[in-house]
């Protein structure tokens, strides 16, 4: 005879009991997932804010919670599309009393994305930008020069995906020659994709009103070779 330690189920069989699998005994398996991880975090947060405190809740509480699989869902979905900015994402949601099953959802991310990318800090931006340069050029080995030759050739609608899911920020495409030269060869189709999220009316002001860090990034990216 033996019992389940997660829901209780007794079994007559050892070996029945080694392969059985209840819902709480595999949410405890999974407790390490960077998925489930997010999730926990979420729903920290979640008390954090709408309780003021979530100091007395555990993975136990979590793995009890009614809103499981609602919070764990929500970090996949967070690391499925990359989400530049978990806590960001999750404080505007929360904020704005989105509801928890609505967390997942594309035209959510994609309304608070460009606000986010207008207010970040640059050190951020600019940190993002080359780790996924690099990312490119360590998959394309037709950029010989590497990382560097992101801008001139790389997949022109690949670097427009880039901008436009956040990977690429306006303080790094307007900030190096190479970025530059890129837009200046965009087609009409291509510019009017990107626009958005690189607003140059917007993004002059803001240089304007940030000298010191416009230039900090473009030193940066001129001593880089861009």
């Amino acid at each position: 005879m033996g019992r389940c330690r997660y829901c209780e189920k007794e079994f007559r069989r050892e070996s029945s009991l080694a392969s059985h699998m209840c819902e709480p005994k595999r949410r405890w398996q999974q407790e390490k997932q960077s998925w489930v991880q997010l999730g926990l975090q979420a729903y920290l947060r979640f008390f954090e804010v709408t309780q003021g405190s979530a100091r007395n809740k555990s993975y136990q509480d979590f793995v009890a919670s009614p809103y499981y699989t609602a919070f764990v869902k929500f970090g996949s979905y967070c690391q499925q599309i990359r989400c530049v900015s978990f806590r960001h994402f999750l404080d505007w949601l929360l904020k704005n009393n989105r509801r928890l099953d609505s967390w997942c959802s594309d035209r959510l991310y994609t309304e608070w994305l460009p606000t986010y990318l207008q207010c970040e800090a640059p050190q951020d931006a600019l940190e993002r930008a080359l780790e996924e340069m690099q990312a490119y050029a360590d998959g394309h080995p037709e950029l010989r020069g590497g990382w560097t030759e992101y801008f001139r050739y790389g997949n022109s609608n690949r670097i427009c995906h880039h901008i436009t899911t956040g990977r690429i920020s306006a303080w790094v495409v307007y900030n190096c020659e190479t970025g530059l030269e890129f837009l200046d060869n965009l087609s009409v189709e291509q510019v009017s994709m990107v626009i958005q999220w690189i607003d140059p009316t917007f993004w002059n002001k803001k240089f304007q009103d940030y000298p010191a860090d416009a230039l900090w990034v473009k030193d940066i990216l001129k001593q880089a070779g861009l």
